[in-house]
């Protein structure tokens, strides 16, 4: 007998994910706080690489909303949670580096560096390292 595999079970075993099925994953802490969630990936163009998970907390109904580039690195799937966890807490996402919708269009410009440089000096302590 043949025994069919269950949309969960076939993905736990997929090692590849649409960027379309990341967008809207939840985010929490390691002690299970819901952070926010994963709204867009920010793509190395030449190489593919995912450099920033962007995620979004705060605002209602989109009216002061945040977005937060968080480096790739840093977000752990956890299939039991059914989203990403981070070591950081809200408070240290609060002070992070963060941009308004509009603004993200800059952020792999002409003047990205300083957008790197800003976000990896920010979130070195928790050990992602710079990508370039």
């Amino acid at each position: 007998m043949t025994h069919a595999m269950s949309a969960a079970d076939a993905e736990a075993d997929h090692k590849l994910i649409l960027g379309s099925r990341v967008s809207g994953t939840p985010v929490f802490n390691h002690s299970g706080e819901s952070l926010g969630h994963v709204d867009d990936l920010s793509i190395e163009r030449k190489s593919g690489r995912i450099v920033y998970g962007i995620m979004s907390f705060g605002g209602f109904l989109g009216i002061g909303e945040k977005f937060h580039p968080i480096p790739w690195s840093l977000l752990d799937y956890n299939p039991e949670r059914g989203g990403y966890v981070v070591a950081l807490d809200r408070a240290t996402l609060e002070g992070a580096p963060h941009y308004e919708r509009d603004e993200l269009v800059t952020l792999g410009g002409p003047s990205r560096k300083q957008y790197d440089q800003r976000i990896f000096d920010y979130y070195g302590p928790f050990g992602p390292m710079p990508y370039w």
